[in-house]
């Protein structure tokens, strides 16, 4: 695993969510700056409806809310919000909610691995537009007066590190589902009431991906005992009951609603 930058990384690709400038971390741009302290350093993740997730993620995601499947990849993701660019678990004080798991993906930030397709390798990047990357006041300095990484930079290299090990793990999970042709088609829905009282028509919230509990239950004792035995039996049913936290995302959507309906009476 590559943790240190080329002096010309080439093209850099690569999921870019939360990361508005992406820089390859270097130390003769980067030697002066650091990263300060804040009480609430969650606020860019405000922004993140459907936040992608690694496979050893699942059993304390679900907790939260739903595991979905999304693209063509079969990107695994959670589902935090219902409208795009709403994050319903995170305050405006960039703190997420009591009890809520936060994703490796927000933890890691602004740190990311992007590819270096010119040079073949993965170089490390901070989002220079991250609010708590500055060049006073900082509380952690990305490198020493030797030019060396700090011990912080360090920690957060190998947090990256491990991040993409789980990362490539998860893809070879997704892959093992294709291959048993798990997948299926999903709906998540939403029947509102109509003024009488009655159920009104069904919504649909969201499509997605999931795992079929009959494909599953069709797939042979052998095959069965492989996916208890190697884990993978585990993740997908932390998937498939997490999909139960749709409710609770609608009823958090409607309790904002009507606490919002009286002061929007009053305007």
């Amino acid at each position: 695993m590559t943790t240190t930058t080329p002096q010309a990384p080439g093209q850099l690709s690569g999921n870019v969510l939360f990361y508005s400038k992406p820089e390859p971390l270097a130390k003769e741009l980067h030697s002066n700056l650091g990263v300060k302290r804040m009480d609430g350093p969650f606020g860019f993740a405000k922004a993140g409806h459907a936040i992608p997730l690694t496979v050893g993620e699942f059993p304390l995601a679900a907790v939260t809310g739903p595991i979905i499947f999304v693209g063509e990849e079969k990107l695994p993701i959670a589902v935090m919000g219902l409208n795009a660019g709403e994050n319903m678990f995170v305050k405006d004080d960039g703190t997420f909610e009591s009890g809520i798991y936060i994703p490796a993906y927000v933890r890691r930030y602004p740190f990311v691995f992007a590819n270096d397709e010119q040079n073949k390798q993965m170089v490390l990047c901070i989002d220079r537009n991250a609010e708590f990357i500055t060049d006073k006041g900082y509380d952690m300095a990305f490198f020493e007066a030797n030019g060396e990484p700090t011990e912080y930079t360090k920690n957060c290299i190998e947090f990256c590190n491990n991040f993409e090990v789980e990362r490539q793990r998860t893809m070879s999970f997704v892959q093992l589902l294709k291959d048993l042709d798990l997948f299926e088609t999903k709906e998540a829905t939403f029947t509102p009431a109509n003024p009488d009282g009655t159920a009104g028509e069904p919504q649909k919230i969201a499509e997605y991906f999931g795992v079929s509990e009959e494909k599953l239950n069709k797939v042979p004792a052998a095959k069965f005992v492989e996916l208890r035995d190697n884990g993978a039996l585990g993740q997908i049913y932390a998937h498939i009951h997490s999909l139960v936290g749709w409710d609770r995302l609608i009823a958090l959507a409607m309790t904002k609603a009507a606490e919002q309906q009286p002061a929007a009476n009053l305007n």
